[in-house]
């Protein structure tokens, strides 16, 4: 059983739309999904018990009104006993591919994510007529457009993947792509599912946070985050996954883009075998015993961390 949450805003408005939109859409989907709505945002709690969600108003936020990652990640895991938890945006729809993707996947310790498709919706959907996804992709078709795939809007997860999580403001950027990031630092099997799982992104303006796009994108939340997250180097993509969803099933990623991507990544998610790396190219009399060092150091970290496709537990 998986359990999604997410964090929505206030349902005014346009918001109230594409948002009861996207709830509707996860509890259609034909898999018992246990749904957790966080914050205390007007209408949060009116909507939750309409769809019978469940409800978590007390969450921790910044000094700015932000809601954490951190906290919202723990009380999810707590709150729940699945094995599997789905983080996403509140105006993401999904459609009946989401489901059968998700039984394609074997591995233990995994992230499945995925490229969003952005459109313009502005009116309920019906969900009461049985060809409202035969409709919508028809529409995707004409009006869609694929978003990059460095902003990620959905992230499906084992259970205690993570570790420590920086207390990143939610809705600003860095924090999706510091989570690709620390999934394949901790060894996990980092799936994109972009060419299987149909997640249709519907626009918005920036009205909800004060001084609107300027608050989000270049604000002091949006500084502290890309601070929390680290060097650029630390701010994995899409690219980054080594795994591809495809209909033939997961297979290793041999994408052009992320083979690319592959050296410079190298470095950061094996520093210690780097740093065996670049002492092997010190003059000669570099120490031995510091060489020797280094490399059971290196050997000690391969072999005692877990492997991709471990499946003896997190």
């Amino acid at each position: 059983m998986l359990t999604l949450f997410a964090v929505p805003k206030h349902f005014k408005g346009h918001f109230n739309i594409i948002q009861r939109n996207a709830i509707q859409s996860w509890m259609s989907l034909k898999s018992s999904c246990e749904i957790i709505l966080f914050g205390d945002e007007e209408g949060t709690a009116e909507v939750a018990e309409e769809y019978g969600a469940r409800h978590c108003p007390e969450i921790a936020r910044n000094e700015f009104g932000t809601p954490l990652l951190n906290d919202i990640f723990e009380k999810a895991q707590h709150l729940s006993t699945n094995k599997f938890f789905c983080f996403i945006n509140a105006d993401i729809i999904l459609l009946s591919d989401f489901p059968k993707a998700l039984n394609n996947i074997s591995f233990h310790r995994f992230l499945l994510a995925g490229q969003r498709w952005d459109m313009h919706i502005d009116h309920p959907l019906d969900f009461h007529d049985a060809a409202w996804e035969t409709k919508l992709r028809y529409r995707l078709g004409k009006d869609a457009v694929l978003h990059t795939p460095d902003g990620i809007d959905y992230f499906v997860f084992s259970h205690g993947l993570w570790g420590k999580i920086p207390p990143f403001a939610i809705g600003r950027p860095a924090y999706d792509n510091w989570l690709i990031y620390r999934a394949r630092a901790r060894r996990a099997a980092v799936i994109d599912a972009t060419p299987v799982i149909t997640a249709i992104h519907q626009n918005h303006d920036y009205s909800h946070a004060p001084n609107g796009w300027q608050t989000v994108w270049e604000g002091p939340e949006c500084v502290r985050n890309k601070a929390l997250a680290g060097c650029k180097d630390r701010w994995f993509t899409l690219w980054d996954a080594n795994w591809l969803l495809t209909d033939q099933g997961v297979q290793r990623s041999q994408r052009p883009e992320h083979l690319q991507r592959l050296e410079g990544k190298w470095k950061i998610l094996h520093p210690r075998l780097h740093a065996c790396k670049e002492a092997l190219k010190a003059p000669f009399f570099f120490p031995r015993r510091v060489l020797g060092a280094l490399f059971r150091r290196a050997k000690r970290y391969v072999s005692t961390a877990p492997k991709e496709n471990d499946t003896s537990g997190a």
